[in-house]
């Protein structure tokens, strides 16, 4: 679903049905997929790379265009809805492949996020030093077809209803701008 006018970019922020959960809902985003990237393992299943393992991360690929909404705006909800401070962590996830993470497709991709990374570090916006890591997408797998529209396909399970549901309403509360109709 890409081509000259989209853009791509993966991003680990924790489990990936809440960071789904949340970019599905975003003006300007064409397509979400849950997958794994950044490890060893070619292919990974998802018990292996919740073993910690494979050295993957849980990611979302993000297709996008950029006439809609920019690379900042993303990252700028990217980093809202999950904790950028934690290193392999996200609430009570944790092990490697929840850890925080972007990675590129296009190395001016790593500037905007150094750029916006720095302006959060100076504004003190975390009261911590953000851990997350900037490096360019390698060994990108698509998770397990289950995986994909999680928290819509089941919005009542209880770690949607904890964990996503709450990420989903602060992306309307504080992004209303950028939320679909």
């Amino acid at each position: 679903m890409t081509d000259t006018t989209t853009q791509t970019i993966v991003l680990g922020g924790g489990c990936f049905w809440c960071t789904e959960a949340v970019f599905v809902r975003v003006k300007g985003v064409l397509d979400v997929e849950s997958g794994y990237s950044n490890g060893q393992a070619a292919q990974p299943a998802y018990e292996q790379v919740c073993s910690g393992g494979t050295g993957c991360s849980e990611v979302v690929k993000l297709v996008y265009d950029p006439a809609v909404i920019g690379l900042r705006q993303l990252l700028e909800i990217f980093f809202a809805v999950h904790d950028p401070t934690t290193l392999n962590r996200q609430g009570h996830d944790v092990g490697t492949q929840y850890r925080s993470g972007i990675y590129w497709t296009a190395p001016e991709q790593a500037e905007v996020a150094h750029q916006l990374m720095a302006e959060l570090t100076d504004q003190d916006v975390f009261g911590g030093p953000i851990v997350t890591e900037v490096e360019p997408v390698t060994h990108y797998w698509p998770a397990e077809a289950y995986h994909q529209d999680y928290f819509d396909n089941h919005p009542n399970q209880g770690y949607c209803m904890a964990v996503a549901a709450p990420k989903v309403a602060k992306l309307r509360r504080v992004f209303a701008e950028w939320v679909k109709d």
